[in-house]
């Protein structure tokens, strides 16, 4: 199964996106989740440079609605074709029909892509979780993979549906024909990011379930890392070998 990082981990090293890439080859990884179109100088070379892939880009849904085109070319320079929506706020999911809305949204954005060979997924984090007014208990979450259609797919944040107080590997079970990629984050019992080991998040589970439930890829994250480099590596050796991080 295909592993990667999402570079927003190692945004505060300080470098341009092509020496990051650089450090990325020099672990096991297999590729890089771009924290924002890619549009820098030199990615492209990196990449084949470093052998990665480029597994996907993090996009903001306003700039794949409101420049389209520009987005498509930035992702086709570096051969990615699937761009993630990172984040919608919480508005978008408190009532029902706010999830309803969020699905057509989403849908839209999907077919805006879908012409250009790419496809649409959502990320979540734990606010997607919460039981919108007259749901009768059920989470937005489970409500928009339901209504959207198979056009658009979601990266499953592990380590933010453990903070919801989700089981993530249930979820994958459950929306396995939904998931192509997903989050591999941990967090401490209070919902912060920690190392991957040191929280609260069965890991090895984590990654042993990813490819029972088709998951193409594994994309390590730490939000808040106090040493991005040493991070990186230990993500890295955990996704080689999972059972370390027990």
């Amino acid at each position: 199964m295909h592993t990667a990082v999402q570079l927003y981990t190692l945004r505060n090293v300080g470098e341009p996106t092509a020496q990051l890439i650089e450090r990325v080859g020099e672990t096991p990884l297999d590729g890089v989740e771009f924290a924002a179109a890619p549009t820098e100088d030199g990615v492209a070379e990196a990449l084949a440079d470093a052998d990665l892939t480029a597994t996907a880009a993090h996009v903001a849904d306003d700039r794949i609605e409101r420049s389209t085109e520009e987005v498509v070319e930035a992702c086709d320079a570096v051969d990615c074709a699937t761009v993630v929506v990172p984040y919608l706020d919480e508005s978008h999911f408190d009532e029902r029909d706010a999830v309803a809305e969020t699905a057509d949204h989403l849908e839209t954005l999907a077919g805006l892509l879908e012409p250009h060979g790419m496809r649409l997924c959502y990320h979540n984090h734990d606010h997607e979780f919460v039981s919108p007014r007259g749901t009768e208990g059920r989470s937005a979450f489970e409500l928009l993979v339901e209504e959207t259609d198979d056009a658009v797919g979601f990266e499953l944040d592990l380590g933010w549906a453990k903070a919801a107080d989700y089981d993530p590997t249930e979820l994958l079970r459950r929306f396995d024909d939904r998931i192509p990629l997903v989050h591999l984050k941990d967090v401490s019992a209070d919902g912060e990011p920690v190392e991957l080991g040191e929280g609260v998040l069965d890991v090895p589970a984590c990654v042993d379930a990813a490819p029972e439930a088709d998951v193409e890829a594994i994309v390590y994250e730490h939000d808040d890392p106090e040493d991005p480099i040493a991070s990186l590596a230990h993500g890295a050796t955990v996704l080689d070998d999972p059972h370390q991080a027990r």
